[in-house]
């Protein structure tokens, strides 16, 4: 009888918080602080992707309304913020970011049956975190072991590895060496750096005394700085690194010619990235394109749960996306399990464009 009264409150707290008119969504990204650019480019995506929407009237004649909060990418500050907006705003459904607080936050999306979408984080404990958990995109191991191979195949058999101490950090870290001793190379020096430091050459200097053929990186933040001081070290092997290398800061800057990184594969019609840039001043960067993907997914899987009839629930909002699977968008999603499998391709940054080396693998 205690479940019942349970399941009925928590149908009325998803109807009243999603009234005849409106449907509210959440969204905790890291809007100020050292994750700050990450996380504007985030709440802009969600941001689009959410303005088109509502300028075509909605889902099924709902308009659609997210609640923003800053979490400035501390796992403490996530706790708060989901906690007032399953609990005292009843949201179904809530955008986040970064591995940390996205994995702080997914037990309670577990025991609360809010579902999360991560657009942003590769943690590889992200997959398994939380059956309330999506992941549109794939873990870092995925990702490494593409770079890994290619870095191989390109005849670098000596890494250095630089990395943040964070989850994503150290998940990458991890990733690397397993990789890339499995492809024959070896791993010669380790450094690590802190979420959100600037000074990056004491551990720049320790790497390239072990003189490696390459220095493959796992940071999120600070990339631009670290490349300005390789830059100004003088030093001329290799710098490898993943998705986060698609900085438009970071592209433009001619300390980063020649950086090598793999990257997710995303398709934006010129159109679409004119009238984004119209509307908001900037580029339709990477984190922009992740998140309005994410974002209309998640419109998506709206319109099949108001079109078979069932409360805006974020179990119903799971289910949707898990049955729809199969989703075409700025990149091709599909979901076999709560994280996506999605292309990447190997890009090399070169007289401030970032061009493309090998195809999608």
């Amino acid at each position: 009888m205690i479940r019942i009264v349970l399941a009925v409150m928590a149908m009325f707290a998803a109807t009243a918080a999603n009234g005849a008119d409106t449907i509210t969504f959440g969204a905790i990204l890291p809007l100020t602080g050292p994750g700050g650019p990450i996380g504007t480019q985030q709440k802009l995506g969600i941001q689009f992707a959410l303005d088109k929407i509502n300028a075509k009237g909605g889902v099924r004649g709902h308009k659609i309304a997210i609640v923003f909060e800053d979490n400035q990418a501390k796992p403490d500050q996530s706790i708060l913020s989901f906690n007032k907006l399953a609990d005292l705003q009843h949201l179904p459904t809530i955008f986040t970011s970064y591995s940390g607080p996205s994995l702080a936050m997914a037990p309670l999306a577990t025991r609360k049956k809010v579902l999360l979408i991560n657009a942003g984080a590769q943690a590889d404990a992200l997959s398994k975190a939380s059956p309330f958990l999506i992941n549109t995109l794939p873990t870092v191991g995925d990702e490494a072991g593409i770079l890994t191979a290619w870095l191989a195949k390109a005849g670098k058999k000596k890494a250095a590895i630089l990395f943040e101490n964070t989850a994503a950090g150290i998940s990458g870290k991890d990733n690397y060496i397993a990789t890339y001793t499995a492809a024959g190379g070896t791993v010669v020096a380790q450094a690590t750096s802190q979420f959100g430091q600037t000074d990056f050459r004491p551990a720049l200097r320790t790497l390239a005394d072990s003189h490696p053929d390459v220095m493959m990186v796992s940071i999120t933040v600070g990339v631009q700085q670290m490349a300005q001081q390789f830059s100004q070290l003088g030093v001329k092997f290799l710098v490898a690194g993943t998705t986060f290398f698609q900085d438009p800061a970071l592209i433009a800057d001619p300390a980063a010619e020649g950086f090598v990184h793999t990257q997710l594969q995303s398709k934006i019609a010129p159109e679409l990235a004119a009238e984004f840039k119209a509307h908001y001043h900037a580029e339709m960067a990477f984190f922009v394109r992740q998140y309005f993907t994410a974002a209309n997914i998640l419109f998506v899987a709206l319109d099949k749960v108001l079109a078979d009839d069932k409360p805006v629930t974020g179990e119903n909002l799971r289910d949707a996306i898990l049955a729809i699977k199969t989703f075409d968008g700025l990149v091709p999603v599909v979901f076999n399990s709560n994280t996506a499998t999605v292309p990447f391709d190997i890009r090399i940054i070169h007289d401030k464009q970032d061009e493309l080396l090998e195809a999608a693998q």
